[in-house]
């Protein structure tokens, strides 16, 4: 069965935030790095290259594949911020309607800037999905 190609590395969370040319950019990271932090109680790590994850969950499919992945995280890409929330959009609308402007896919919140979105919603959205998570997998760390 393959791997997961997004799974843990050494590289340093504070290596990559440094990293971030554009100086907004670098601090809208950085507050979510901070938030993150805070909600989770758990101290990041490098998922790939390019991903700045917290907490880590192990997923069983019916399938039989199975695999740990992060709990929540974000990504500096080139067109937006990426936020990862795992549980998905759907059970959480009253918050996406209050969030501010975004896009979204299965599991990924784009942003394009802090300023964009009500901080103190993208934070009850992070605190849920982070929760929904954990009493929904076997937490790892």
């Amino acid at each position: 069965m393959a791997e997961n190609k997004t799974r843990p590395t050494d590289l340093k969370v504070s290596d990559y935030l440094a990293a971030i040319e554009n100086d907004q950019r670098r601090e809208d990271c950085t507050v979510i790095h901070d938030m993150m932090k805070e909600v989770t109680q758990k101290s990041p790590k490098m998922w790939g290259h390019a991903i700045v994850g917290f907490g880590t969950y192990h997923y069983k499919y019916e399938s039989g594949r199975e695999g740990d992945m992060l709990m929540t995280g974000f990504s500096n890409r080139v067109n937006a911020i990426t936020l990862y929330v795992m549980t998905g959009f759907p059970k959480h609308q009253d918050l996406m309607d209050k969030l501010g402007k975004y896009k979204t896919g299965k599991s990924c919140l784009y942003i394009k800037k802090l300023a964009d979105v009500d901080i103190n919603v993208l934070r009850e959205l992070i605190e849920a999905s982070y929760e929904a998570c954990s009493q929904k997998y076997d937490i790892i760390d």
